[in-house]
């Protein structure tokens, strides 16, 4: 008996030993885990809710036609400045034709001008001239008509005595008559050549309008000539449809032989060199978050042996619900609160981003390092 009791204190005190070792083995993992949570794990946010994005380039005609060439077809790389498609340029080559023949007429018309003041300042001083010898016109019949007048009454006094006979009288009337009328004449004339003299000058005064503190390459009418000739140059050019900037072809809607108007959407153009990442957190995630600090980024299509490092640039004005084209109304009386995500960019390294290109759209995991710094 006494020795059964001795088995059963030995067996009781492994298992009190076993029990204090694994209270001890939890006890220290407990430890662990919250000094590995405070000191490290807590300082790190993450969210497998992220893709890949860019700003998508569309490719659109300046100006209407018909499609002459697609170069290019979808997936296919592209380098800035490559020709992508080209419009049918027989319409805007004889607009040009027509603006550069415009131009031409118009440097004629204003060397016309300039030439025809010379001609209408020969005019003013003419018609000067003329006013002055109706000047001296009218003051020779004025004199004339005063000295029939006077010869006039002469006679007239000595009708009475019978010094001048009948004959004399009448010829002395006729005379007096025949001034007076050269005399009206002559007002007339002076009246008419400073008419002719205002009009002169006034059709100078209009074609020096025309030409006046303006060279042949500032005047008006060949300003806007010129500047016709030149948007003629640039539909002409705009006919040869080139990359904006580097990178893939995507949703090609443009066929040969269509018409197309200006502003059509014939292509997109992504930049993969270019991408980041929209990373979508929890707003409990978000408390210590701030634009420059450092992430760590793995794709979906690389797995977990692709690391890419990154920076947040910034975080989205508002919820992705706040957005949508139907916002949710929560003034009702049933009401649930939905925990939001507030979408974050992340800016990713270039060098990484080249040696593994990423796609629009790909799923991506972010984990972002709350200690480090803003830049």
């Amino acid at each position: 008996m006494t020795q059964d009791n001795s088995i059963d204190q030995t067996l009781k005190q492994r298992r009190n030993k076993r029990l204090l070792a694994l209270g001890g083995v939890v006890v220290v993992v407990a430890a662990a885990t919250t000094a590995y949570w405070t000191l490290y794990a807590s300082h790190f946010v993450s969210t497998d809710n992220a893709y890949a994005a860019v700003e998508v380039a569309q490719v659109t005609p300046a100006i209407a036609g018909t499609i002459a060439e697609v170069k290019v077809k979808d997936t296919q790389a592209v380098k800035q400045g490559d020709v992508l498609v080209t419009i049918d340029p027989t319409d805007a080559q004889l607009a040009l034709a027509q603006a550069e023949a415009e131009l031409g007429r118009a440097i004629r018309r204003v060397r016309a001008y300039v030439a025809n003041d010379n001609g209408l300042a020969a005019q003013v001083n003419a018609r000067i001239a003329e006013e002055k010898r109706a000047e001296a016109q009218l003051s020779a019949a004025q004199a004339d008509f005063e000295r029939a007048q006077i010869d006039l009454k002469r006679r007239q006094a000595l009708l009475a005595s019978g010094s001048v006979s009948g004959d004399e009288l009448t010829r002395a009337q006729n005379a007096h008559l025949a001034a007076q009328a050269q005399l009206a004449s002559a007002k007339a004339a002076i009246v008419q050549a400073s008419a002719n003299r205002v009009a002169a000058q006034g059709a100078r005064e209009a074609n020096a309008a025309l030409i006046d503190q303006a060279g042949e390459d500032s005047n008006p009418e060949i300003v806007l000539a010129r500047a016709k000739r030149d948007q003629a140059k640039v539909d002409l050019e705009r006919t040869v449809i080139r990359a904006p900037l580097d990178g893939v072809v995507a949703k090609r809607q443009v066929q040969i032989g269509q018409r197309v108007s200006a502003g059509a959407p014939l292509l997109s153009l992504v930049p993969v060199q270019d991408m980041y990442v929209n990373a979508n957190f929890k707003e409990g995630q978000l408390q210590k978050v701030r634009p420059g600090q450092t992430a760590t980024v793995t794709a979906d299509l690389y797995g977990s042996s692709v690391t890419y490092h990154g920076v947040v640039e910034g975080l989205a004005g508002g919820s992705g619900s706040a957005f949508a084209a139907i916002p949710a109304q929560n003034a009702t009386g049933n009401w649930i609160k939905v925990v939001q995500r507030l979408p974050l960019r992340i800016r990713l390294d270039a060098k990484e981003l080249e040696a593994h290109p990423l796609k629009v759209g790909l799923s991506m995991t972010v984990k972002i390092d709350t200690r480090s710094s803003a830049q």
